[in-house]
This record gives structure tokens, C-alpha cells and sequence, in this order.
């Protein structure tokens, strides 16, 4: 019989597209995950892969047999997380992933309600790509995902939780004034300074940039919100930035302006998300309920 974690290798090796990349998330060397690979089609009498100096493509039978393989790993997390601690008493331990967009501005005051509320509850906070974590999420290696939408995954409950408006920041010395409604009038042309393209708040300035006639800046991506914050205040260009980052003590606004005015109307959905068969549900249903509340707050003041 195959094992759990011959069949976490195949997994990987198909989110990853190449053995040498699979290896290194895996954590093992390559020549042990190729023999692994190697077993586990011996033992099933099919050929799993066709391997390529290009990389590694799976065959029809292996595509069906990875989709079979996530939910069995899926559900082996989940039984690992059943035995940790009773659903009900909320206990044990999450993983809880999150994009460093929005997880440092709203987490901490949440896990310090949480854990008065449920002492026996631990939060283990993962940060990462959205889409990345939502492989993550699916094969098992978290247990709910907090970010922006869209969400997408048939094995997965996703509750959509508030709506958080996108505001555009300048240096305080810009020509525009923060009173100002922008226009494509007077923003054709400005350098708009972005994340890596990978994060969603990354697409949604390419949004904005292409509505209002502005680029984006590609020799300049930000590696967090706090280095956007600081090449926009140096006058480097324009940035979209999060409320909850503008308005939290380790964000801010201090060296900007905001010139979102009358009329501005971007935001993004903030939801979360976790695999529909997880014995868990008590405490994420719980931990949605703390999240919509606090934002709700946190965005009225």
C-alpha cells in the first residue's frame, strides 16, 4: 500500500512542477523523493509522472490519483487535529495562515481576546501568499486561512467577513491636494508602487492604475506594506494601502497623505477559509466571529 508520505511527495511534485523544487519544500534530499516517487508507481503498477529536463508532468492516472492523495492528506491532518483536542473545548493547537497585508494589523488584539475566551486554544500564525496558502490549506499544512478574496476550492467552506476600503497615499509633498477627489485627469501618468504581483493587493493596483492612467512602477516592488509606507513617503511614487494598516500603531500614515476623496470607492473582501470536513469548525466559526467584530470596529473609528 502506498504511504502518506509517498504520497505527499507526488503531491508536491505536482504543485511544484519539478522534483528539485519539491525536494526543497518537502525537506528532503531529491534523489530520496525520486526513489519514493519511483516505489510508490512500482506499487501501484502506473506511471505517475513523465519526467522531463523541462520538469515533471503528470500522466492522466496521476492526476486523478492527486486529487484522491490531497483528500487523504487533508484528512489525515484533520484526524491529528481531532486527536490533539475536542472540537467542542477548543483546544489545541491551529495553524492559521494569513497574508502580511492584513494579519499585523488586526491579529494580535483577536488571539489575545481568543485566548481568554478559549485559554486551552493556541494560534500558530503563518504568513504567506494568498493562492500559495490556499495550496497549503487544501493539502492539510494549515488549518484556516485568513485573506482577501477570491477564494476558490470545492473542499473548502469560505465565509466572507467585511469589506476593508483601499486608500491612495503621496508623499506630503505631492502637487495633488488630500482634499482633492483623483481623477485620471491628474493622476495620468504617476508612478503607482506596488507589492510583489503575486499578493492580491498587488492585482488590485494594477486595477487601479490602468482605471486612472497610472504605471506601475516595476523596479520598485515593496517587500511589505511598511516599505511601500517608506518609498512613498521618500517620493518615489503613489501607493494603494489597506485601512487597517493606516490606522493601526505599527502602520500608520505618518509622512503621507491620503487622496482618497469624495467618490473613492476601492476596497477589498477580507474572508476566511477552511477545509469543509475539518473537525475544527467550532473554533474557526468562532475566530470568524472575532475578526468580523474586530475590523468592524477597527474600520468605524
Amino acid at each position: 500500500m502506498p504511504t502518506l508520505r509517498q504520497l505527499e511527495y507526488l503531491v508536491t511534485i505536482a504543485d511544484t512542477g519539478s522534483f528539485a523544487v519539491a525536494a526543497r519544500v518537502a525537506h528532503v534530499s531529491q534523489p530520496t523523493l525520486s526513489q519514493q516517487v519511483r516505489t510508490l508507481e512500482e506499487r501501484l503498477g502506473v506511471k505517475l509522472l513523465e519526467r522531463s529536463t523541462a520538469g515533471a508532468i503528470l500522466t492522466p492516472v496521476g492526476r486523478s490519483i492527486v486529487a484522491t492523495a490531497r483528500r487523504m492528506l487533508s484528512d489525515a491532518s484533520d484526524i491529528v487535529a481531532l486527536a490533539a483536542g475536542s472540537a467542542n473545548m477548543l483546544t489545541g493547537t491551529l495553524r492559521l495562515g494569513t497574508t502580511p497585508t492584513l494579519g499585523p494589523y488586526l491579529l494580535s488584539p483577536i488571539i489575545a481576546e481568543l485566548h481568554r475566551m478559549a485559554p486551552q486554544l493556541r494560534l500558530h500564525v503563518r504568513e504567506g501568499i494568498p493562492d500559495e496558502q490556499l495550496l497549503e490549506l487544501s493539502r492539510g499544512n494549515i488549518d484556516v486561512l485568513l485573506g482577501p478574496l477570491p477564494m476558490a476550492g470545492d473542499d473548502l467552506t469560505i465565509e466572507p467577513l467585511f469589506r476593508e476600503p483601499l486608500h491612495l497615499v503621496a508623499a506630503l509633498d505631492h502637487p495633488i491636494e488630500a482634499s482633492d477627489s483623483p481623477t485620471r485627469e491628474t493622476l495620468t501618468g504617476s508612478a503607482l508602487l506596488t507589492l510583489d504581483p503575486r499578493h492580491h493587493l498587488a492585482r488590485q493596483a494594477a486595477e487601479v492604475a490602468e482605471q486612472y492612467g497610472m504605471h506601475i512602477a516595476p523596479d520598485y516592488y515593496g517587500t511589505s506594506l511598511e516599505s511601500l509606507h517608506q518609498m512613498v513617503a521618500s517620493g518615489l511614487g503613489l501607493a494603494l494601502l489597506p485601512s487597517l494598516y493606516l490606522h493601526s500603531e505599527i502602520g500608520g500614515a505618518s509622512g503621507l497623505k491620503v487622496l482618497t476623496g469624495k467618490g473613492w470607492r476601492v476596497h477589498r473582501s477580507i474572508a476566511i477559509a477552511w477545509r469543509r470536513q475539518s473537525p475544527m469548525s467550532a473554533a474557526f466559526k468562532l475566530i470568524a466571529d472575532h475578526v468580523k467584530a474586530r475590523a468592524v470596529r477597527l474600520l468605524s473609528e
